[in-house]
């Protein structure tokens, strides 16, 4: 038997209170941007020498709420606040929506339920600097420690594009910006300039920040008018083949059927779906979901993130469906008054 052969242990990561400029791992950042984008070396040792690495940083991405199950993490989300507040903002900012709405086909609810989820609305966006975030997770995360230093280059990028100071952006722990909560990468590929202002300001604008929600699921395939996903009754053992942690549907509707998944009839054979299993309170609930569903799983992976959208989507509509069929019929009851003001959509933070 062969000797082992000993591998060495990866080296561990460098001391939070280091200071960031004279670290190898920053320094070989600086001159890469500087190669790779032109970036003059002076401006970003000083905003590096600026940036301050956090440990409840670190502490924060090691408990994502997606390792909740779905009846505990379905209620962080499908609140009557979050409903009420959703239905508001679609009331607030209706033109806009249904602007962005028609420009990528994607419907109103969802690109408020996004909202919802991610920052109710704009009231909750992040109070880390970003380059705080991305500081910290590049150089002191050394499992993802690459893709954040991706997005810190993309968000050095971004800054100089839209002549920011990348030290004033503040944003969530992972560093995600905005109503959307993009990071950097998203930003530059999908970030939108619904008005026509030559700005795409997803901080304060939110017919951009719904417009760049819109751009996003319409560039990873959203299909304008198909449903998204469908409750589902198994019966039998066949179906649990069709399982696995693959969002993306694989199986046909009448594969599904075959192993004993109920389909709406109206679902042609050749859909392609995926078989999504829930844990309810009272046990396992089922859901076929569809493309739609899967768009929404890019933007962020976990399928428990997508359902909760997709209800919150639901109940936004409906609440906000009432609230307009109320104000139409007293509308009809009483006649405007002459000379009174006209309506306007405003401008800001929601």
């Amino acid at each position: 038997m062969a000797a082992p052969v000993e591998v060495p242990a990866a080296p561990a990561p460098p001391s939070l209170t280091a200071n960031l400029p004279a670290l190898v791992e920053v320094k070989s950042f600086i001159q890469e941007m500087a190669h790779k984008h032109g970036f003059d070396p002076d401006p970003l040792n000083r905003q590096f020498g600026q940036t301050q690495p956090q440990r409840k940083i670190l502490d924060a991405i090691a408990r994502p709420a997606e390792a909740k199950p779905w009846h505990a993490y379905r209620q962080l989300f499908l609140t009557e606040t979050r409903i009420q507040d959703g239905a508001r903002f679609w009331s607030q900012y209706a033109p806009m929506l249904q602007q962005a709405s028609a420009r990528y086909g994607v419907p109103p609810e969802y690109l408020v339920a996004i909202l919802g989820v991610e920052t109710s609305y704009g009231r909750n966006t992040g109070s880390y600097r970003v380059m705080d975030a991305l500081a910290t997770l590049g150089f002191f995360h050394p499992r993802r420690g690459a893709f954040f230093r991706s997005e810190l280059e993309n968000f050095l990028l971004l800054c100089r594009e839209e002549r920011i100071d990348p030290l004033s952006p503040k944003g969530s722990y992972a560093g995600a910006m905005g109503l959307p909560q993009f990071m950097p990468s998203s930003f530059r590929r999908f970030a939108a300039d619904l008005d026509g202002d030559a700005k795409r300001d997803i901080w304060t604008n939110p017919g951009d920040a719904v417009a760049s929600v819109a751009s996003y699921f319409a560039a990873h395939g959203w299909q304008n008018g198909a449903p998204v996903a469908f409750p589902a009754q198994v019966k039998g053992a066949a179906w649990r083949s069709l399982l696995d942690s693959e969002p993306k549907p694989d199986h046909s509707a009448a594969e599904a059927r075959q192993k004993g998944v109920t389909t709406p009839a109206t679902l042609a054979g050749d859909t392609p779906v995926k078989l999504l299993q829930m844990d309810e309170l009272d046990g396992p609930g089922h859901w076929l979901t569809l493309q739609n569903f899967y768009v929404i799983t890019r933007y962020n992976h976990s399928p428990l993130y997508a359902m909760a959208v997709h209800e919150l989507a639901q109940a936004i509509r409906q609440r906000h469906g009432s609230a307009s069929s109320m104000t139409n019929r007293q509308e009809s009851r009483f006649a405007p008054l002459p000379g009174g003001p006209e309506g306007g959509v405003q401008r800001g933070t929601p």
